[in-house]
């Protein structure tokens, strides 16, 4: 898929966050609060902290996730190498399906 594919695909998925936020905005201030923390440098930096969020989202079949975290951890400083060690590991845990995935987070990442 093209830059713009998966730019497209990352705009409208944080239009329709942006929408429910609006529809729900208390809920929405407190998952805000949750992600701060959860993607808050500490032992781990940000950007590795957002790899383990994109391996997650691989295995659990999230692809409005993958790109959201893919393009959150190259903003981090995230590099290619970390996502492919990150990959394997959602591929060991999440098998065949998680492949597949493993395979459009990676070529979000060369793309975004």
């Amino acid at each position: 898929m093209s830059e713009t594919g998966f730019s497209d695909k990352l705009k409208t998925a944080k239009s329709r966050m942006g929408g429910f936020a609006r529809s729900a905005p208390e809920l929405m201030r407190g998952f805000a609060a949750v992600s701060g923390a959860a993607t808050k440098a500490g032992h781990f930096s940000a950007a590795d902290r957002e790899l383990f969020a994109v391996s997650i989202a691989v295995v659990t079949g999230c692809e409005d996730c993958i790109l959201y975290h893919v393009e959150a951890a190259k903003r981090h400083g995230a590099e290619e190498g970390t996502l492919v060690e990150a990959l394997e590991v959602a591929v060991e845990m999440g098998g065949g399906p998680a492949v597949m995935y493993a395979g459009k987070a990676l070529e979000a990442f060369r793309v975004l």
